[in-house]
């Protein structure tokens, strides 16, 4: 079968785990040993592309194919396979499960042990694959309580940042190439030109110069290609910042309003308050001259006197003065005249006369009345109602005679 890409990516395709499978396609590989670097380029494409257990065929494809042409003295797949076996492996160990990832690290023991790849090379792949195993361990540490107390948010990238996203990672990956790259090129030429390394025949030197010539152009390539993530990066991150300025001096403007604003308002305020504080000093001042001076106190109220009022004060006007009282019998007192209504008359030894013409004409008697050892208070009382039949000055006959029979006894 003629070499082609096509070729070579069925071959590839049609491997498996067997080791009569294995052995079949690195003799086909092998015999096209002047596509070793083309070869090497698929067969790094289709690790990318193909899921764990078809990653671990390739891997042993690749050792059978470097271990054979170590052994043979033909180093073009050695040469092919040193810039990016480093990065074919990590490749094929991330993602897998934890036998193929075993597997994978015995195979990259085995090339220590017998010296397949120079050891700077092993080194960069035992890195790689050590920076595998210490993400996956911090990627599975969970915090107290699980995902429940998990932030949602902290693995979030926002949407103005969404656009630098793919251009880190293109980034992070051209940059672990170039440096796997540029440490195989950089021993190779130390040990090419080392003076005091051992001597070899002009075409021995040839093809190592030869060799050192594509891994310094590979290096060389993959530095580029950081070089252009990185720009890429740099133009993303520039527009953000553009952005952010041209908002930045929108705002700023929008802080410089309101302040001006802010202080117009205020000076505004304050007028209205001066205008309030006059107003009431107006009205204080014009109270102050109505009232004379402020500082004189309020008359005191008038307090209504807890002692009643004197007898005079509640006595009808025209009542006659109450006499005074009089005192009660005893050895040594005398009993004071009584003073009866006019045409009435108290006689020593009780005959008693009665004048009916003493009586007023409306019925009205004034009667003074003193109790034994008590003062009695002259009384008006009125009995027009009662006493109207008497107004003629008439009395009835049977009360005149009465009044007769008693005056002549």
């Amino acid at each position: 079968m003629a070499y082609t890409d096509d070729a070579v990516k069925a071959k590839l395709s049609a491997l498996n785990e067997t080791q009569e499978s294995i052995v079949t396609v690195a003799q086909w590989v092998m015999f096209h040993r002047r596509h070793a670097e083309k070869t090497a380029q698929i067969w790094l494409q289709k690790i990318r592309d193909s899921p764990p257990p078809k990653r671990l065929n390739l891997v042993y494809l690749a050792n059978e194919v470097a271990q054979q042409s170590k052994a043979r003295g033909k180093e073009d797949f050695l040469i092919a396979f040193s810039p990016i076996v480093a990065e074919a492996t990590a490749a094929a160990y991330k993602g897998s499960s934890n036998d193929i990832q075993q597997k994978i690290r015995r195979v990259v023991d085995v090339w220590r042990q017998r010296h397949v790849f120079e050891v700077p090379i092993l080194d960069a792949v035992e890195a790689r694959v050590n920076d595998i195993d210490k993400n996956r361990l911090t990627t599975k540490k969970q915090p107290l309580g699980g995902s429940f107390f998990k932030d949602s948010s902290a693995g979030s990238t926002p949407s103005e940042l969404q656009p630098l996203v793919p251009l880190q990672v293109a980034l992070t990956k051209a940059a672990m190439t170039s440096n796997t790259s540029a440490t195989t090129a950089s021993t190779e030429y130390i040990k090419l030109n080392d003076p005091q390394g051992p001597k070899v025949t002009p075409p021995v030197l040839a093809a190592r110069l030869g060799t050192l010539l594509k891994a310094l152009a590979h290096a060389e390539n993959s530095v580029s290609e950081v070089i252009k993530s990185r720009r890429a990066l740099i133009d993303g991150l520039e527009k953000i910042l553009a952005t952010n300025r041209s908002e930045l001096e929108k705002e700023e403007s929008l802080v410089a309003q309101f302040g001006e604003k802010k202080a117009e308002t205020d000076t505004k305020r304050r007028e209205v308050e001066d205008l309030i504080m006059r107003g009431y000093q107006d009205d204080d001042s014009l109270t102050a001259t109505g009232q004379g001076n402020g500082n004189e106190e309020p008359p005191r109220p008038e307090i209504e006197a807890l002692t009643p009022p004197p007898v005079e004060a509640i006595t009808p006007v025209g009542s006659p003065k109450p006499e005074q009282p009089q005192a009660s019998h005893g050895p040594f007192t005398e009993e004071a005249p009584i003073s009866l209504p006019h045409g009435l008359s108290l006689d020593t030894d009780n005959d008693m006369s009665f004048d009916p013409s003493n009586i007023s004409p409306g019925g009205e008697n004034d009667f003074d009345l003193a109790a034994t050892g008590s003062a009695a208070k002259r009384r008006k009382v009125a009995h027009e109602e009662d006493y109207a039949e008497f107004a003629g000055g008439d009395l009835d006959a049977d009360v005149a005679a009465m009044i007769a029979q008693e005056g002549n006894q």
